[in-house]
């Protein structure tokens, strides 16, 4: 039985992923959540209108300890499941200048973000390289490419994500295994609901801000069959807001 994990999915973009991968690639889902359980209720409720199973796993991605033992329990429960795609989109923001940045500001984003991915992937990576395929994809940000000021944290985090997917990459690809990093820039969701729209929107050449299930559709391209021969890459989806 073939399941897509997402993390952080119970809302914005993390929810338009686990519904498009439900609906476009007929994936069962592992829904990630850390402390909405009605939103993530609410979000399984409409990926299994699609036909398909889904089980949601609660816990913190920057706990490595608890994220291993939540993996590990689901696997012995479900020996049947094979975990095709994983999607690494949790992530967190903490934003301020840098010379005022308190210590779990800087660590909170760097552990959600850069550990989460570790903390997901290593436990699950070995049992792709055994059946030689998966789809790897690291949700990563404009502010990791080009750098965002009040931001530095948080560039941080997904700046050293674009490293690490280019490199595991390099490690797995002998195995059928691909990794890629989605770039959004200003989406849509709770995370940009206290931006300026109106005037951002005048630095971005589509004159709009993005829609979650935009970014939904990029990557079900990548976690399909048919991007067999695009791994290391960082595609933007971003209305053409570079630098």
């Amino acid at each position: 039985m073939k399941y897509a994990l997402i993390t952080g999915a119970s809302r914005g973009i993390g929810k338009a992923i686990a519904i498009n991968l439900a609906k476009e690639l007929g994936y069962n889902i592992l829904l990630n959540f850390h402390s909405n359980t009605e939103a993530a209720t609410a979000t399984k409720e409409l990926i299994e209108e699609e036909g398909v199973k889904c089980e949601l796993l609660q816990f913190d991605v920057a706990d490595t300890e608890k994220t291993k033992i939540s993996i590990e329990n689901f696997s012995k429960n479900y020996p049947e499941v094979e975990i095709e795609v994983i999607v690494n989109n949790a992530g967190i923001t903490r934003d301020g200048l840098f010379m005022w940045m308190k210590p779990e500001d800087w660590h909170s984003v760097i552990n959600t973000s850069l550990n989460g991915f570790y903390n997901v992937t290593q436990p699950l990576i070995k049992n792709m390289l055994k059946r030689r395929y998966g789809r790897i994809i690291n949700i990563v940000s404009l502010s990791g490419l080009k750098g965002n000021a009040g931001q530095v944290n948080y560039s941080a985090a997904k700046g050293a994500l674009v490293a690490a997917t280019k490199a595991l990459a390099q490690e797995i690809g002998k195995r059928k295994i691909t990794v890629n990093a989605v770039a959004p820039g200003f989406i849509t969701s709770d995370m940009t609901a206290e931006f300026d729209e109106n005037e951002l929107k005048k630095l971005i050449p589509l004159n709009r801000f993005g829609e979650a299930e935009e970014v939904a559709h990029l990557v079900s391209f990548l976690a399909s069959k048919k991007t067999s021969y695009i791994t290391g890459e960082v595609i933007n989806i971003n209305g053409g807001l570079y630098s």
